[in-house]
C-alpha cells in the first residue's frame, strides 16, 4: 500500500553562521518535528504547506516552489490506528513571526541549528534532509 501524502514546511531564518530551522511539538507525544498537514482538496500543496507553518509554528515567509526532498513515517491516528505518510518537505524563509496562532498553546518550538534539530527528530529520513540542509543551506529558486 502507497503510503498517504502529506506537506511540510521546514521554517528557517539566515543567521551568523548557520541558519536556525523551526522545530515544534506533536500535539500527541510531544516529540520535535516539523509542521506538516494533510494537502487539501483544490489547494496547493505549497499553500498548505505554508498554512501548517502558521498553524503550528507561528511563521510565515516566502516559500519554495519546490520540495526540497521527502520522508516516510508512521501516523498514529487512534490507539489502535495508524498509516504510513509520505511527507513532502517544502523550504520557507521566515520573515514574520507572530505573538499568537492557533496551535501555540498546544505545542511548544524551538529555533535550532538544522545539525542539532536532526539530532532531536525521531524519523530518520527527516534528519537526512535536516543534515543536507545544515551541509547546503537553503536552495535558491
Amino acid at each position: 500500500m502507497e503510503p498517504f501524502q502529506q506537506v511540510a514546511a521546514l521554517a528557517y531564518v539566515e543567521a551568523p553562521g548557520s541558519p536556525l530551522v523551526l522545530l515544534v511539538t506533536t500535539r500527541g507525544r510531544g516529540r520535535w518535528t516539523i509542521p506538516k498537514g494533510w494537502p487539501k482538496t483544490r489547494t496547493a500543496d505549497t499553500e498548505t504547506a505554508a498554512r501548517e507553518a502558521f498553524e503550528e509554528g507561528g511563521v510565515a515567509g516566502e516559500l519554495s516552489s519546490e520540495a526540497m526532498g521527502s520522508y516516510v513515517y508512521t501516523k498514529r491516528l487512534h490507539t489502535f490506528s495508524w498509516v504510513r505518510c509520505r511527507v513532502a518537505v517544502y523550504p520557507l524563509r521566515v520573515d514574520r513571526q507572530f505573538l499568537a496562532w492557533p496551535e501555540k498553546a498546544r505545542r511548544s518550538q524551538l529555533w535550532i541549528e538544522p545539525a542539532k534539530a536532526a539530532e532531536l527528530v525521531k524519523e530518520r529520513q527527516l534528519a537526512d534532509i535536516l543534515r543536507s540542509f545544515a551541509q547546503s543551506g537553503p536552495r535558491q529558486d
